[in-house]
């Protein structure tokens, strides 16, 4: 299946890339992770989204694509005084395909060279470590799963 990139603002976002990004954060961080969290944290609105997206390509409409991966950049001063990225995510259907690393290269473009720190899950050290980011903290709990924050200069 072809796949589409896309990079929003969120007032550039329609209500069914709304809908399906939610959707995916939805399934992934609360039922599958088991974590009962307000996703709607305010940073949406002040936030860059960027995701791939999926779907037939004989279809002139977006009715039967759906997000395969999905991260959002939010800027410098807002969560932490650099820019961060956050709510990164693959559908369950597409990882072990790289697409992980990809959204996250493509992330790291998007910030231009700016300094990003993340709240990283603790398990995925070694993930983001190989894209460049550093230990910055001790390890959290963060809606009761462990996270320590991580900063590429």
């Amino acid at each position: 299946m072809p796949r589409a990139w896309f990079d929003r603002a969120f007032d550039e976002l329609t209500a069914l890339q709304l809908y399906r990004i939610i959707e995916l954060r939805e399934r992934v961080f609360v039922v599958e992770q088991a974590c009962v969290y307000l996703d709607a944290d305010g940073l949406d609105p002040r936030a860059r989204h960027l995701w791939a997206e999926s779907g037939s390509e004989s279809e002139s409409d977006s009715e039967s694509h759906v997000i395969d991966a999905y991260l959002r950049l939010v800027p410098a001063g807002v969560k932490f005084p650099e820019l961060s990225i956050g709510r990164v995510i693959v559908a369950p259907g597409a990882r072990g395909t790289g697409l992980g690393t990809e959204l996250m290269q493509r992330g790291i473009a998007a910030a231009g060279g700016a300094a990003i720190r993340i709240a990283a899950q603790a398990h995925l050290e070694k993930f983001y470590g190989e894209l460049g980011f550093e230990r910055a903290s001790a390890d959290f709990v963060e809606d009761g799963i462990p996270h320590l924050e991580m900063l590429r200069r």
